[in-house]
């Protein structure tokens, strides 16, 4: 033992040369050194980061006093994301311990804060695209969203957007006009047949709304040629329109149209839900329900620059 310590002493005072040295029967070699240019280097691969959601969005109804809502998916900075698993046991950790009986929800409509809920039930979401769950509670609403049935929920811990005035829109003659406009023009753009009975009498769903941080009012509005907006099979030739408008000087013009083909795609058509800022950036996003042929799926449009594009469509979905 003690040689092996006087071995080390040697060799940490010992001179910077290349010397051999005989000691007690041993040969030391002493050597300085290595040059730093001669150190190895441990090579360092890239660094996962991991993007955790900032929050989950739920879609739903209200029935009297109780509400059903359906897990959309995780809010992220630049999309919605589906939640990878969407039966969200009780052994899940994290996202799966904000889906309890018992958690508290903020409550939304039109794009503000309306109220909130308190969850009292979780199960399996039948005839929804993926292993989706559904939450179902008890809803409290500001007395000036009363009469508001179609809801987007987020949970109330991590959000900040304070209560604000709630107005529900109707939409008006020259709204109704607009769409019927915008849907004339992208018909034959898209090279699609022509409804039989008028893009009047195509029209399924229309709804009026206001955006966060940005003038004039918008409208939606889903043609369906051949089919219904509802779950189902299409029938021959079918397709379904979405499209989009908003208010200018000048009126209402495009400013989003989805058009798809059964025949090419499977059916997939969407309809307007609600609108919210959920991620924060200041610009409202906008929330599509979406009818297939067997199950419901979702879909998200979001700004970029001055145009609307589709940021999100469940990867499940049957198109």
């Amino acid at each position: 033992m003690q040689k092996h310590l006087l071995v080390v002493a040697v060799i940490l005072t010992a001179s910077t040369g290349c010397d051999n040295v005989e000691f007690g029967g041993f040969d030391i070699a002493l050597k300085g050194p290595e040059s730093a240019t001669e150190q190895p280097t441990v090579g360092l691969g890239p660094i996962e980061t991991v993007e955790y959601p900032k929050a989950i969005l739920l879609a739903g109804l209200r029935q009297g006093a109780i509400g059903r809502f359906i897990v959309v998916g995780e809010v992220h900075s630049d999309t919605l994301r589906q939640v990878p698993n969407t039966q969200l046991s009780g052994k899940e950790e994290g996202i799966a311990k904000l889906i309890v009986p018992g958690s508290e929800w903020a409550v939304f409509s039109e794009g503000v804060r309306v109220g909130r809920m308190i969850a009292q039930s979780v199960s399996p979401a039948i005839g929804f695209c993926g292993a989706r769950s559904v939450i179902s509670g008890v809803v409290e609403l500001v007395a000036t969203a009363g009469n508001a049935e179609r809801l987007l929920a987020m949970p109330a811990d991590g959000v900040n957007q304070p209560y604000e005035e709630y107005r529900e829109l109707s939409h008006t003659y020259e709204q109704r006009v607009a769409t019927l406009a915008i849907a004339g023009d992208a018909i034959p753009r898209y090279g699609a047949t022509w409804p039989e009975l008028g893009t009047l009498n195509a029209r399924d769903h229309i709804q009026s709304f206001q955006l966060r941080n940005t003038p004039g009012q918008s409208i939606a509005a889903t043609f369906m040629i051949g089919d219904n907006l509802e779950v189902g099979d299409p029938g021959q030739g079918a397709y379904s329109l979405f499209v989009m408008g908003h208010e200018n000087d000048s009126g209402y013009v495009e400013s989003y149209t989805w058009f798809h083909d059964t025949a090419e795609d499977g059916k997939a058509a969407p309809r307007y839900f609600d609108h919210l800022d959920w991620d924060g950036d200041g610009l409202d996003e906008i929330l599509l329900d979406v009818f297939g042929n067997q199950r419901r799926s979702f879909a998200a449009l979001s700004r970029q620059g001055d145009s609307w594009v589709r940021s999100y469509q469940d990867a499940c979905a049957e198109s």
